[in-house]
């Protein structure tokens, strides 16, 4: 004889998130694909290339001019 299984949210239905929801999660990641791509461009532009605020200047991308 079994114990009985008490869930932590009750009953236990039968319905296909994944199936459901995968368009969601897809078009998710495209859009943060195509934001970090983005940012990626606009910091890499003549404007922003020298900022000290841009991050590739911390990681040794953009070489600050010497005077």
């Amino acid at each position: 004889m079994d114990a009985p299984r008490s869930s932590l949210l009750g009953k236990k239905y039968p319905v296909p998130i994944m199936r459901t929801l995968w368009p969601f999660f897809s078009a998710g990641l495209i859009i943060a694909y195509g934001v970090n791509s983005f940012a990626t461009t606009l910091a890499a532009t003549d404007e922003y290339k020298n900022d000290p605020r841009n991050p590739a200047l911390k990681n040794g991308g953009a070489k600050k001019p010497e005077h």
